[in-house]
């Protein structure tokens, strides 16, 4: 898959998709996966539940709002490459999400595993798509959005919320 062009996607994403290097999609796609896990694998366990200042996720929240919006980035690419311009995909209120898990009785492998089996999905849905089939435009209500493009977004959302974890909680 080509990386998407600019009409493809609400300019709200374009920092998540100047994350992601250049290179093959798929392989980008895996590594993001692994290195995801690493990532949170080496959180030390005194962090898991730390929040850096108030009304802010803990570490374990982060990585369910990463789960939460990945199903939903997995649906959305769902439409899209089954050519449905028509259903319209709203914006998802990350922080009524948020308000509304309790993770701080899960660990965070149980976490991990969760992100694996939802990231084995997305995974799946990009591992057959043609280039004709990544490029058309779903009904993103205030601005369309491809495949490729939610694909991109995914793997930058991630690197993202690394980038802030290791940056603020660290």
């Amino acid at each position: 898959m080509n990386r998407p062009e600019e009409v493809e996607y609400n300019p709200y994403f374009q920092d998540y998709i100047n994350l992601v290097e250049l290179g093959d999609f798929h392989t980008i796609f895996k590594q993001n996966t692994l290195k995801t896990i690493d990532f949170f694998s080496s959180i030390p366990n005194e962090k898991h539940d730390y929040k850096y200042a108030d009304n802010k996720w803990t570490i374990k929240e982060v990585l369910m709002h990463i789960i939460d919006t990945e199903r939903v980035f997995a649906y959305r690419t769902l439409v899209c490459l089954r050519g449905d311009s028509k259903t319209p995909l709203h914006s998802m209120d990350d922080n009524l999400y948020a308000s509304n898990i309790v993770v701080t009785d899960r660990s965070i492998e149980s976490l991990l595993e969760e992100f694996k089996i939802v990231r084995a999905n997305s995974n799946v849905l990009f591992e057959n798509v043609s280039e004709e089939q990544s490029k058309f435009l779903g009904n993103g209500v205030t601005h369309n959005f491809s495949a490729r493009a939610l694909g991109l977004i995914m793997i930058g959302h991630i690197s993202h919320h690394i980038r802030i974890i290791r940056e603020r909680y660290l």
